[in-house]
């Protein structure tokens, strides 16, 4: 018997534009959007299938005679850390981790600009204002929250220095990591970002959570080769989810 509650979505595909990660090619989408009661339901089904989330809509990229970008996901019950990766967890062991609403601060924005300014200058972010940036934090119509990365605090103070924030959209399967950002130029914090990773990684492993869905992998790509460095993982392909160990 087909649930009638559960809404089937339209699908849209946006026009070609310059791909952000491949020079001299282009990219198209196809999203729809996620409204309603079974909003959450419907975003972890097309997460499976290798959709992401942006805001109020997922997407997954349908180019011409492209198809290079790969939905990977950690197998977060036999994971276990190389002894770079042991390192890194020690290094940045100390920091206080905290899950907090879809709601932005100014201190978070702060962070987030001195990460794109120094890391990602001419990416498709870099424009990004702080209306810009609570619209992809607090317009979540799923289960959202956002991991703040602390240093203890000085005497006298509440909170420590803010050194790394995560998205992270909770569903019944795994964490999905939508967007990590982290201070990029301490000396002490290298690796922040591959801790972040590899916490989300812990985190779902106690929680019981199979997997950590880290978005897209690009072969060729240098941005996207650390993704491949936690494994095991799965890559999804028109066969399905496969393994690579």
């Amino acid at each position: 018997m087909t649930d009638q509650s559960f809404r089937f979505p339209r699908f849209f595909v946006t026009a070609p534009s310059p791909c952000p990660y491949l020079p001299g090619r282009t990219e198209r989408k196809v999203f729809t959007e996620l409204r309603g009661s079974d909003a959450a339901q419907l975003s972890e089904a097309l997460s499976r299938i290798g959709f992401r989330r942006s805001q109020n809509v997922v997407y997954r990229p349908s180019c011409d005679g492209c198809r290079l970008c790969v939905s990977v996901r950690v197998l977060t019950r036999e994971f276990k850390p190389s002894s770079s990766q042991r390192r890194i967890l020690r290094q940045h062991d100390d920091l206080v981790v905290d899950a907090c609403p879809p709601r932005t601060t100014s201190e978070q924005f702060a962070l987030l600009r001195r990460y794109l300014d120094i890391r990602h200058p001419d990416g498709g972010m870099a424009s990004m204002d702080a209306y810009d940036y609570a619209d992809m934090v607090e317009q979540t119509p799923v289960d959202t929250v956002i991991l703040e990365y602390r240093e203890a605090p000085e005497e006298g103070k509440r909170l420590g220095r803010l050194v790394g924030v995560c998205l992270t959209d909770r569903q019944s399967d795994g964490l999905s990591m939508v967007y990590s950002f982290y201070e990029p130029e301490l000396e002490r914090r290298k690796g922040l970002g591959n801790f972040i990773i590899l916490d989300h990684i812990r985190r779902a492993a106690e929680a019981g959570l199979p997997y950590v869905y880290l978005g897209y992998w690009i072969d060729g790509c240098d941005r996207m080769n650390y993704k491949y460095r936690f494994k095991p993982l799965e890559a999804l392909t028109p066969a399905g989810w496969e393994r690579r160990s």
